[in-house]
C-alpha cells in the first residue's frame, strides 16, 4: 500500500503508537533501510505535541472543560511502584522474548527512579547519561540516513499520510469521544 511492504509500512506505522525508542527498535527489526527517516519522524513528533495538541484541544473544549482538575483515585504504595517494573519485566519476557531487552531496560529504569536507594545514579542518569546516550543514538541513526532513503518521496508521503494526519485525527478523536 502507498508503495511500501507490509514491514515498512508497519515500521512506519509504529511511530504514532510508541516512542521514539520502540520506533528505532521496531525499524531495526523490520526495515532496517528507514531507520534514519523514521527516527527522524518519531523524535519530531514528540518534539511538536506541545505545538501541535493544544490548537487541537482548544478548538474541541470548552474553558470550562480545559479547567478540570483531576485527582488521584488512591495513594500508591512504595511496594507496588517497586513491584509494577518488576512484574511488568517478567510477563513480557515470557510472553515475547524478543522485547526482553527494550522492555527490560526501561523497567529497569522505571526501577532506579521508585527504589529511591541510589538517588546520585538517578540524577546521572536524568543528566550527562542521558546526554550522552542522546548523542550516540544520534550519531549512530544520523550515519545510516543517506539522502536517497531520507528524501525519498515515497518515504515522505508515507510517513506523512501514515503517521502525522492519523495522529492528528486520533487527537481529534479521542477528545471527542471524551467529551
Amino acid at each position: 500500500m502507498l508503495g511500501l511492504t507490509g514491514r515498512e509500512a508497519a515500521s512506519i506505522g509504529i511511530i504514532g503508537g510508541a516512542d521514539g525508542p520502540t520506533a528505532i527498535y521496531t525499524t531495526t527489526k523490520l526495515a532496517p533501510a528507514l531507520l534514519g527517516p523514521i527516527a527522524v519522524a518519531a523524535y519530531s513528533y514528540m518534539a511538536l505535541v506541545p505545538i501541535i495538541q493544544p490548537p487541537i484541544i482548544k478548538l474541541l473544549t470548552t474553558k470550562k472543560e480545559r479547567q478540570i482538575k483531576m485527582v488521584q483515585l488512591r495513594e500508591v504504595s512504595k511496594g507496588e511502584k517497586i513491584l509494577f517494573p518488576i512484574a511488568v519485566t517478567i510477563i513480557v519476557t515470557l510472553l515475547i522474548p524478543s522485547a526482553a531487552p527494550l522492555i527490560g531496560m526501561l523497567m529497569l529504569g522505571n526501577l532506579i527512579k521508585e527504589s529511591g536507594v541510589v538517588g546520585n545514579l538517578v540524577e546521572h542518569v536524568k543528566g550527562a547519561m542521558l546526554y550522552c546516550i542522546t548523542i550516540v543514538l544520534g550519531v549512530t541513526v544520523g550515519a545510516t540516513a543517506n539522502a536517497h532513503t531520507f528524501l525519498n518521496v515515497t518515504t515522505l508521503k508515507n510517513i506523512g499520510v501514515r503517521d502525522y494526519l492519523p495522529l492528528h485525527l486520533e487527537l481529534w478523536g479521542s477528545t471527542v469521544w471524551e467529551k
